[in-house]
């Protein structure tokens, strides 16, 4: 069951970034949070009408996406970046797809134009997630970021929303 985050989530949703931050390039962060951090985070995502959700099985969040603002600037108001996880030991079985499928529809619902995808260009298997739902390669800038000792390459890839063609 897919639903919003809830604040007794935090401490699953920190397992989970913390898995990725530590294990991946996933997250080009080397910071761990605690629960206290991601229950704050949870709280200023929503408070700025951003969601987080969460993949629920038994009352515990294996699973979480959201998304937030591209960039900071009035003009991007319409586009979205966004970011998806699940704990390692239930990555199998479509709950990033069934996550990402949830997090676009409530995108579209709310009015945005485009969301963006910004997914280390080595992570084949999320790039290919992406394309089977509809975003197109836009591009990868190279050498940007740098994690466990060696550079890492940003894709780029963009899903438009909605088909108006004025703002």
């Amino acid at each position: 069951m897919i639903r919003d985050a809830r604040p007794e989530d935090a401490e699953a949703i920190c397992t989970i970034y913390n898995d990725a931050v530590q294990n991946s390039t996933a997250i080009w962060n080397e910071i761990l949070v605690d629960a206290e951090n991601r229950r704050a985070w949870i709280a200023e995502r929503q408070a700025a009408g951003f969601p987080v959700l969460v993949w629920d099985e038994d009352g515990q969040a294996l699973g979480y996406a959201s998304f937030g603002p591209f960039r900071p600037h009035d003009g991007y108001r319409l586009t979205v970046e966004h970011s998806v996880y699940v704990h390692p030991d239930h990555r199998s079985g479509g709950k990033g797809a069934q996550l990402m499928e949830a997090l676009i529809a409530r995108a579209r619902a709310e009015g945005f134009h485009v969301m963006v995808a910004a997914i280390d260009a080595a992570n084949i298997g999320s790039i290919r997630l992406h394309a089977r739902l509809g975003f197109a390669d836009v591009g990868v800038m190279r050498q940007v970021g740098k994690k466990f000792g060696r550079w890492l390459d940003l894709a780029l890839m963009q899903l438009l929303l909605d088909d108006r063609p004025q703002p």
